[in-house]
């Protein structure tokens, strides 16, 4: 690669990893070693309603069982509300945000009709949350695992809340201003935010930052062909066999089982096997 790559993984505190989470883990983790890169964690503790006390503790336990060793020290939201205080700053400035005073029950689902922007504003209605008044046109960009992809931001999601009517910031503008902040070249995770991508690079665009490479592997389906999530109500990954489960979550990313008896077996093998694919 013609720059040094930096890659992140980025758990949110609202329950312990779970084989879903372990496949996006274990993804970025090998592509990172696969382009002799550097692995940050990040806690995304923003939303804090959702925070688990003690879910951070048995999340870093997991990874380090696992033998996914990250470089540095971890990075936490809720300790860097400077940055997402002068990212929207400067995105006011610039006439990319407005006010909204729109509630939820109000709006359909999916689109956002547009109901506050300007110059038509909120009235005398008090401003509830603020959103990112997207560019029209198409978003296209290649996706590492998928291919070619696009996106009409303005036609299929409308102008996005960046800070929320709790006045707490949006995951949308955290994620781009965290992945900027710490220099990070590739995202690698689920497949279920590839639809964020288009709206993140857009808000990067705004905030003169580089837009990384992105790669969205297949999800977990559990037996009724949801998403494995916490809201889900997934089961907690068991760490007490590591190698089976590095190997489950290995042969969920289209693998064939490795022939590694130990971790200290799995993790070179696995590396050289996703470098042939993905370097």
């Amino acid at each position: 690669m013609p720059f040094p790559y930096v890659g992140r993984f980025a758990p949110s505190p609202s329950g312990p990893l779970h084989a879903g989470s372990l496949v996006a883990a274990l993804a970025s983790h090998l592509d990172a070693r696969a382009h002799q890169g550097r692995w940050l964690l990040r806690i995304e503790d923003i939303d804090e309603p959702r925070t688990v006390p003690g879910a951070e503790r048995v999340i870093l336990g997991q990874l380090e069982t696992l033998g996914l060793h990250w470089d540095g020290e971890p990075v936490r939201q809720t300790q860097r509300h400077p940055l997402y205080e002068a990212a929207f700053t400067r995105l006011r400035a610039a006439g990319r945000l407005y006010g909204c005073a729109c509630v939820r029950r109000e709006l359909p689902p999916g689109l956002y009709p547009g109901t506050c922007r300007p110059p038509r504003g909120t009235g005398n209605r008090p401003i509830r949350s603020w959103r990112f008044l997207v560019e029209p046109g198409v978003e296209a960009f290649t996706d590492r695992w998928l291919g070619p992809q696009t996106q009409d931001v303005a036609a299929e999601v409308g102008d996005f809340i960046v800070r929320r009517a709790d006045g707490l910031w949006a995951y949308q503008l955290v994620v781009v201003v965290d992945d900027g902040d710490q220099g990070v070249t590739d995202v690698v995770r689920g497949a279920d935010l590839l639809d964020s991508t288009a709206r993140q690079r857009q808000l990067a665009r705004a905030l003169d930052l580089p837009a990384p490479r992105v790669l969205h592997v297949p999800l977990v389906l559990d037996a009724a062909g949801q998403k494995l999530s916490k809201q889900n109500h997934a089961s907690a990954l068991d760490v007490s066999r590591p190698l089976d489960c590095l190997q489950a979550a290995w042969q969920a990313l289209g693998f064939a089982a490795l022939p590694a008896t130990t971790l200290q077996d799995f993790w070179p093998e696995a590396t050289a096997r996703w470098a042939q694919r993905f370097s």
